[in-house]
């Protein structure tokens, strides 16, 4: 339907009388009156002036579905009608605009990973390997039920049956003869990117044609150079291949320029054999304000337009290539943005503290998805002087739309994925970006290499998306891959570190009508605006009095330690407070000489007490007191002659500030090792301390009692499954450590595993009513939780490291994601209900 709208010009004409005044003479007599003049004629009218041309504007109503609006909307053009018709044809059209129906999201359909498939199990079934392999860049077969990865650590690629998504199947690998380094599927042929440099001088590569259904070579296409990305147009009839010619990051600081350039390579697919295809260069230098000379290409994406987006991100320039004339149409700088409210330090140990700015940072971007033919997005990884931290949606005039700003690193603060570690540098770091339509609705998928989450935007407006949701990945996910035919969503992640549980994979998720699985805990916003910073769970305790009410910790990998307030009545349960362990009474500063030690020096109270009073120490245990204060158990790092490397026992009150501190006996002390203290619990005027494991010669690790009253120690030994994992030189330990009434206590214990490795995740219970000092203990067994921890769909986690009984009888367990250092920042909160 149109609509009309006719603009007049009006024009005015007035004019004023003229006022004429004379006077001159001399004093003589007077002179006689001459005669009256007679009136000049009155002048002809002006002619009529023309009429002005009419602007129109006409309003298109847009369905559901429109590439520009997916939700509806207007369209609205404008021009001057040229003819007089009072029609606003096409070619008098000189400016086009959209107002798109508000995005709203769909509560009732949501991502949930329904699958993990590590790309060791090519290998073997169980990844029983210490041999390093990836899952970098992902693509399907046409009907969807065939995966196939780029594995560049093992020149190979590797296939996956989907046809059941919850239950993928490795079925085989191809070696490539050189590094994969990308891949996309045309018809029953996958066409991969290889990398055969022999340096970062002498670069070659060339773009191999495999067979799916067989698993084989058919053709290679010499490439000319090093390739990076390769995408296929729409329409099937062109591929192109970015050839990046990387730099050597070791030589010169790695700063361009350093030849060869980098180039793009057309591979006309129109023949029917790949031995009838023919390949055209485009060259990429001159463009680019920054390193003109050596263009590096990294990332394409084609419209329906065939029309390409190559991002540049070391050069910060976005090129539109036209892949039928091979020229480039436009080409204009990714810009900078102003960096405001992020943590651009990294502490040791960490603080996330997001209150800094970095003006004009360099975009630099990375991956790059047509939303359509006019809009593009682009991940802003960064890698020599940028990273924006976020992504941006561009128009094909260069010109940026929307920006992201903070959010992406907000968000993985507020979900306990942001990595410390990485705020000097890119933060969460997008890598690549993906766009997906399900149905009636258009998302726009954003992975983060350093927080690995994906995050989900609903792209009804392409000028304004809208966050949906968050999803968890194994760590470092690069490539994603949308296939809506199947409501599926894949995403291939690339770090492998067996030492730290940590195995390469792909990522399946399932776009359906469950509620959302994760986060399972995130935290609201501190009064200055900013989420409540978190990560490295590493006890719980409960409320006595409020089943609503979970208390937990983080440990030394933050240098001011903190309680915080968890509120699980919602979905996800609400980190809803923090409360600082502080020395604000120098109690702590003071306790070497109070409570026996050796006296702190003054580098031990500088690594352990702030400026701010606040502590550095190690809390592993955490216990609400009977008086509404806490109980801390803070490991040591092994060192007996030190004392600020000993196992403590910490009493707060309410608000965090250190009442006092408890040590070991000096005899046990000089035994410790750096796997102490890992619980604790209060029960019955005494406290009950869980060792990790044993120390010195000791067959078996303690469990401490300290009666608060006589302020004495006895210990009792518990019996250790035995380490029974797959992988060698693993070990068995306690991880925690709860009363349930009745001198009785529930113990977890865990092997230091996760994934295929791991073995022992269970619940025991012991009964220290009554004991006898330096027995070994019996234990009953209360659950497995390996099970429960697997039917996360993702990689089973290791670090189980807090239990606890709430007032309604409902058991929490929480895994420690390690504050995202060496792991994908995971964290599970899950209730097992009722045990007792």
């Amino acid at each position: 339907m149109q609509f009309a709208k006719r603009i007049l010009s009006l024009a005015v004409i007035a004019s004023l009388p003229a006022l004429m005044v004379g006077c001159g003479g001399d004093d003589g007599k007077n002179g006689t009156n001459g005669s009256n003049g007679t009136n000049g004629s009155n002048g002809s009218n002006g002619t009529n002036g023309s009429n002005g041309a009419q602007s129109l504007i006409t309003q298109t109503v847009l369905a559901a579905g429109n590439a520009q609006c997916f939700k509806g909307g207007v369209k609205i053009d404008s021009g001057v009608d040229a003819n007089n018709d009072k029609v606003l044809q096409a070619t008098e059209i000189s400016q086009t605009t959209y107002q798109c129906d508000k995005s709203a999201i769909n509560p009732q359909m949501n991502f949930n990973r329904i699958a993990t498939i590590q790309s060791c199990m090519q290998i073997n079934a169980t990844c029983n390997t210490n041999d390093v392999t990836a899952a970098e860049i992902v693509a399907a077969s046409t009907d969807g039920m065939t995966l196939v990865y780029t594995d560049s650590p093992k020149n190979q690629i590797g296939f996956v049956n989907i046809t059941n998504p919850n239950s993928p199947k490795a079925i085989g690998v191809l070696a490539m003869g050189g590094e994969p380094t990308s891949i996309a599927v045309k018809g029953s042929n996958a066409l991969v990117a290889v990398n055969t440099s022999a340096d970062y001088v002498n670069v070659s590569g060339k773009l191999a044609v495999v067979d799916i259904a067989t698993k084989t070579l058919v053709h290679s296409i010499n490439l000319g150079g090093q390739p990076d990305s390769i995408a296929i147009s729409p329409d099937g009839k062109y591929a192109l291949v970015v050839i990046e010619n990387e730099r050597d990051e070791s030589l010169n600081g790695g700063v361009p320029p350093q030849l060869p350039a980098g180039k793009l390579v057309i591979v006309d697919l129109t023949a029917a054999a790949p031995t009838a295809w023919t390949t055209r260069d485009v060259d990429l230098t001159g463009i680019a304000m920054l390193y003109p000379s050596d263009p590096e290409p990294e990332y394409v994406d084609i419209n329906s337009d065939n029309i390409a987006v190559v991002t540049l991100q070391e050069n910060n320039h976005i090129a539109l290539v036209n892949l039928v004339t091979g020229t480039i149409v436009r080409h204009f700088t990714a810009g900078s943005v102003d960096l405001v409210n992020v943590d651009l330090t990294d502490d040791r140990p960490a603080v996330i503290k997001p209150v800094e700015v970095q003006s004009a940072r360099l975009r630099e971007p990375d991956g790059v998805s047509w939303i359509n033919n006019e809009y593009f997005a682009t991940a802003n990884e960064g890698d020599l002087n940028g990273g924006t931290r976020g992504f941006s949606i561009f128009n094909s005039m260069g010109e940026v739309v929307w920006d992201s700003g903070s959010d992406l690193d907000d968000m993985a603060i507020r979900f306990g994925h942001y990595q410390d570690r990485r705020s000097d540098a890119k933060g969460n770091e997008p890598e690549n970006i993906e766009l997906g339509v399900f149905g009636d609705e258009r998302f726009l998928f954003v992975n983060s290499e350093r927080s690995s989450l994906v995050f989900v935007y609903d792209l009804a407006d392409p000028k304004k998306p809208v966050f949906k949701q968050v999803l968890p990945a194994t760590a470092a996910p690069e490539g994603g891959l949308a296939i809506p035919s199947r409501n599926l969503l894949v995403v291939a992640s690339e770090s492998d570190l067996r030492n730290v549980a940590i195995r390469a994979g792909i990522n399946i998720y399932s776009y359906n009508t469950q509620a959302q699985k994760y986060p399972t805990v995130q935290s609201v916003n501190r009064a200055d605006g900013n989420p409540i910073p978190w990560s490295a769970l590493s006890a719980l305790s409960a409320d006595a009095n409020n089943p609503n009410i979970l208390y937990s910790i983080e440990d030394s990998f933050f240098g001011q330690n903190r309680i915080f307030t968890l509120d699980v009545s919602s979905k996800p349960a609400l980190i809803v407070g923090e409360i600082k362990i502080m020395d604000s009474k120098n109690v702590f500063a003071t306790s070497g000489v109070n409570a026996g030690l050796p006296a702190f020096t003054n580098a031990e109270l500088a690594a352990m007490i702030n400026a701010d009073k606040s502590v550095n120490i190690d809390p592993e245990g955490l216990a609400k007191a009977s008086d509404g204060g806490f109980w801390i158990a803070s490991e040591g790092s092994g060192a007996a002659a030190s004392a600020a490397s000993m196992n403590l026992i910490f009493k707060t009150d309410s608000q965090g500030v250190i009442e006092s501190v408890i040590s070991l006996p000096a005899e046990v002390n000089a035994l410790q090792t750096n796997n102490g203290f890992e619980g604790i619990a209060e029960y019955n005027n005494s406290l009950y301390l869980a060792f990790q494991r044993a120390w010195g010669t000791e067959a078996n690790p303690r469990i401490g009692i300290y009666d608060l009253a006589s302020k004495t120690w006895k210990f009792v030994f518990y019996p250790l499954d035995a380490y029974s994992s797959q992988y060698a030189g693993g070990w068995v330990g306690l991880s925690e450590i709860t009363s349930i009434g009745n001198g009785e206590f529930m113990v977890l214990e865990r092997d230091n595993r996760g994934g295929p490795d791991a073995s022992i995740k269970r619940l025991y219970k012991i009964n220290l009513q009554t004991f006898t000092e330096g027995e070994t203990i019996t234990k009953t067994l209360i659950k497995d939780i390996k099970p429960i921890l697997g039917g996360t769909t993702g990689p089973l986690l290791e670090k189980v490291e807090g239990t606890a009984l709430m007032a309604n009888g409902d058991v929490y367990i929480v895994t420690d994601n390690d504050g995202v250092n060496d792991h994908s920042g995971e964290t599970q909160l899950i209730n097992l209900g009722k045990l007792f």
